[in-house]
């Protein structure tokens, strides 16, 4: 089975339109800020061959499939072992002074839900990882071995937007009196048993969960919080960013940032705006971009996708 097979990049097509006008020209440099398995970097590869590819994915696995993936691409690709809030210190380790063009595509890769032995699945069984980098940091059965009630209440609240989060840190912190909750399925057996029968119809009970943990373990929300205001000030006049968003918390944040990027700064009442108050960026697309009914019907991993696009206007004072 060829990596065509059982990883189709989402929305590949409308992200290479709304990028290619800051990468038709030769010598300039393309960050796909999020690597995974390549798919989305190849395809830009292919269709702009002026352009140098600076990959970044905090995954070693990632980086070893899309290196493999890349290789006939030689020097015009290079590769970088790092979280994306580091795109900066990337860009210029790999040489460069900008970023012409920029792409994130957010949350959980194919390969990370697909190898089992990650733990980002609740519905396989596997030790509760969940680590995007495995080489450091603390897993999620770490996190459910040590957190207090209050503190699992929280990230099940705040990153997983579970409604019964307290009941589920109750039966989190009882059920680890007994035995320690390291794998998957025995999470998901605690959940289901701690969620009342109506509310099993209304979607998996872990769901919610399993998200919440994967964001603590992997820091994503504040990483992504630096990270977009970061890539925002590699881009040159005319660079331009899309970034795919699969969950309503990483779309919130980056409508904002896009938001505070394309205002304008004058003050009220001001009767003519001046230069150094125009806007910075301007959007690219009206609101958040939704794919296709035919690509969700084809690509189900796309059906939650949400794309937001910026072009830099000026230098920032």
């Amino acid at each position: 089975m060829s990596l065509r097979d059982i990883h189709t990049p989402v929305l590949l097509d409308r992200c290479i339109e709304l990028l290619a006008p800051a990468l038709e020209r030769d010598g300039t440099v393309f960050v796909d800020a999020t690597l995974g398995m390549g798919g989305h970097s190849e395809a830009f590869l292919e269709r702009f061959p002026g352009i140098h590819l600076v990959g970044l994915d905090r995954d070693q696995d990632a980086l070893r499939i899309a290196g493999e993936r890349l290789a006939r691409f030689g020097d015009r690709v290079t590769l970088v072992h790092t979280v994306y809030d580091g795109i900066a210190q990337a860009v210029t380790s790999a040489g460069f002074g900008a970023a012409d063009g920029i792409l994130f595509d957010l949350g959980v890769s194919s390969l990370q839900l697909d190898v089992a032995d990650r733990g980002f699945a609740y519905s396989q069984d596997a030790p509760l990882d969940m680590r995007m980098d495995q080489s450091a940091g603390t897993t999620a059965a770490d996190i459910l071995a040590t957190y207090g009630e209050g503190d699992l209440r929280r990230i099940f609240e705040r990153y997983g937007e579970e409604k019964l989060a307290g009941r589920y840190a109750r039966a989190i912190i009882a059920a680890r009196a007994d035995a320690p909750i390291d794998r998957s399925g025995r999470l998901v057996e605690i959940l289901v048993a701690a969620t009342p029968y109506a509310a099993q119809r209304t979607g998996h009970p872990a769901k919610r969960v399993f998200q919440a943990l994967r964001i603590e373990v992997n820091r994503e929300l504040a990483v992504l919080e630096a990270a977009i205001p970061a890539a925002l000030g590699i881009l040159p006049i005319g660079g331009r960013i899309v970034v795919l968003a699969y969950q309503s918390l990483e779309d919130r944040l980056i409508k904002r940032e896009f938001a505070h990027a394309s205002a304008s700064t004058a003050p009220a009442g001001l009767p003519v705006e001046l230069p150094e108050h125009a806007p910075r960026f301007r959007l690219l697309v009206k609101g958040a971009e939704l794919a296709s009914d035919e690509e969700r019907a084809t690509n189900p991993r796309a059906t939650p996708v949400r794309l937001r696009a910026a072009e830099r206007l000026r230098e920032t004072p």
